[in-house]
């Protein structure tokens, strides 16, 4: 492919700093000769070659100028014309959940009828053979949204009706929800007259009677029952973690709900020296530990003295500097956790001929209520960490955004840098104060197209107002802010690359069906630049990281990945195949396609 518009970006004063230190620059360890590099530097120039030296990136530039690295030693890799970007920078991923997530049950984010969600989990039952009656039979990934008929009310009777006797809980993909057998209900102690915890929800069926569908803080009325993973079982959880994410191109990761033991287990392989991604944890504050923070702020104070290994190095490192805030749960159906700025609609007509007219429900009460949040915010960030609200709801987000406002008025020298998650609902009112307060969209891209959630799950309720700015990512990047992905992983299987194509599309995978082959309302897509680089230089500045990672350039890390594909150019919804052929951190090939 031809290199005219490459060559010509790299020019001027930073060919010429780069061909000076060539002159004196001892040989590399590791050239990369003929290919496309996308840097995703200030120019998103594009080079020939780049060469690493003890980690680092030494020279970035034309073919003949990397002649001057090159020594006896030197490994040469051939590109022959093959795109090399910077490894993707993930800030938002479960990634102890995720990897436990491929040892355990797995329903596989599929669409399933009661019937198949049955036989599955009659499956695994099986699969794990006699002998089992008092233990617990955990699914994960179930799908919730997508369950055959659309709109159908899953109960407990569903779980009931397996053959066995075993308590048992399925753990919803989106992790807001689970369902739970009788069993594990009664084992559980929730009946009738169990209430709400602070931040979940109990259904209850006419009779009052609790359905087994569990929302948020009232799924831990049930985990706390179930046996918690041995250290070594965690271990190699995250183990299964890294790998998925080498193979994808994940370089750099922000645990966006650390459990200690998360941090636990990912700091067992650093020291190992088996960590090949850059691990970024965010302990979380629980909504009732908001009114009284001193003893969370405390334990994460602590976590972060003995497991942040400090400055960043060319070898992958643990830092514990964000702390994780829920303002609310999920928008869609059947949840409606989501905190609104106004009610949610409801059908006063029939299925055939619909009626929808506000109701009511403007969701639960914010978990962090704007008394609580702003001092909290201060507490947080005076104590050096950033805060990482996740905020499904425009009610939600603007309470995020009003406690950030406080928090820059009251200290506007103070260092933060403060992210809202996920933002599947923002008032147009409020896409400018992104910019102008510094708050980073961290969104999962791969949410912004049709399917049953954002359809059947949130169309009718939302009403055609909201509904048309939903997943508002490339309006959010008009307002000017500073577009960042997360993936959520687990919450969908960790697939970078559908993601970034639908970031770019709007658009679902053909396989999903005619019904959801358009494009999703809410703005305009983004660009393919502005996606890359939500996933790489904007996700690295969110996590303080910019310096290191984020853009291949001289004197930063040599994290980085080599694909199959120019994904800058041709086809979009190609993105989606895009295969990584070599994944390198700090100069070291982590992964290479087989």
């Amino acid at each position: 492919m031809p290199f005219l518009r490459p060559l010509a970006l790299l020019t001027g004063s930073s060919l010429i700093a780069t061909a000076a230190n060539a002159a004196t620059a001892p040989a590399a360890d590791t050239v990369l000769l003929h290919g496309q590099i996308h840097t995703i530097d200030a120019h998103d120039s594009v080079a020939q070659a780049l060469a690493i030296k003890d980690g680092r990136i030494v020279y970035v530039g034309g073919d003949a100028g990397a002649k001057a690295f090159t020594g006896p030693a030197t490994q040469t890799i051939d590109l022959k014309g093959g795109v090399v970007m910077p490894g993707l920078v993930d800030a938002h991923m479960h990634p102890l959940e995720g990897g436990s997530g491929l040892l355990a049950c797995d329903l596989q984010y599929k669409r399933l009828t009661v019937p198949e969600f049955q036989a599955a989990l009659s499956a695994c039952a099986a699969k794990e053979g006699a002998g089992h009656d008092g233990k617990w039979l955990i699914a994960v990934h179930w799908f919730q949204q997508e369950m055959q008929p659309l709109g159908i009310e899953m109960t407990k009777a569903m779980l009931d009706a397996l053959p066995t006797t075993r308590p048992v809980a399925v753990f919803s993909s989106f992790g807001h929800s689970a369902l739970v057998n009788s069993r594990g209900l009664a084992l559980a102690g929730i009946d009738a007259k169990t209430p709400d915890p602070v931040g979940g929800g109990i259904h209850h069926d006419a009779t009052g009677a609790p359905t087994g569908l569990l929302e948020d803080a009232a799924q831990d009325l049930v985990r706390k029952h179930v046996p918690a993973p041995t250290p070594e079982d965690d271990v190699v959880a995250a183990r299964a973690a890294l790998a998925a994410m080498a193979a994808q191109g994940v370089t750099t990761f922000l645990d966006a709900d650390a459990p200690l033991e998360s941090i636990r287990a990912f700091s067992v392989l650093s020291k190992a020296g088996e960590l090949t991604a850059r691990g970024h944890f965010a302990p979380h504050i629980a909504p009732e530990e908001g009114p009284a923070p001193e003893p969370a702020l405390l334990r994460i104070v602590e976590w972060r003295r003995t497991y942040d290994q400090g400055a960043a190095q060319v070898q992958p490192t643990i830092m514990v500097r964000t702390i994780k805030l829920y303002m609310d749960g999920v928008i869609t159906a059947p949840a409606f956790t989501g905190v609104m700025l106004a009610p949610y609609l409801e059908n006063h007509g029939t299925a055939e001929k619909p009626d929808w007219q506000p109701g009511t429900n403007k969701g639960p009460a914010p978990y962090f209520p704007p008394p609580v949040l702003a001092p909290l915010l201060d507490r947080i960030t005076a104590l050096g960490f950033d805060p990482h609200m996740h905020a499904d709801g425009d009610g939600a987000v603007r309470i995020a955004l009003d406690a950030v406002a406080a928090l820059r008025k009251s200290h506007p020298a103070r260092d933060v840098r403060p992210a809202v998650a996920h933002d599947e609902i923002v008032d147009p009112a409020d896409f400018p104060r992104y910019k102008a307060l510094g708050v980073t969209p961290v969104l999962s891209l791969q949410w912004g197209k049709l399917a049953a959630d954002t359809v059947a799950g949130a169309k009718d309720f939302l009403g055609p107002k909201r509904y048309a700015f939903m997943e508002p990512s490339g309006l959010l990047a008009k307002a000017g802010a500073r577009i960042t992905f997360g993936s959520d992983w687990p919450v969908d299987p960790l697939n970078e690359w559908f993601a970034l194509k639908v970031g770019v599309t709007r658009r679902n995978d053909p396989s999903a069906g005619p019904e959801y082959s358009q494009p999703l309302p809410g703005g305009p897509p983004l660009t393919v630049a502005q996606t890359v680089r939500a996933a790489t230089i904007n996700a690295a500045w969110s996590l303080r990281a910019e310096g290191q990672v984020g853009s291949l350039e001289r004197g930063k890390f040599a994290d980085l990945i080599w694909i199959d594909r120019n994904i800058f150019a041709g086809d979009p919804d190609a993105i989606a195949q895009t295969r990584v052929l070599l994944t390198m951190v700090g100069g070291k090939v982590v992964y290479r396609a087989p």
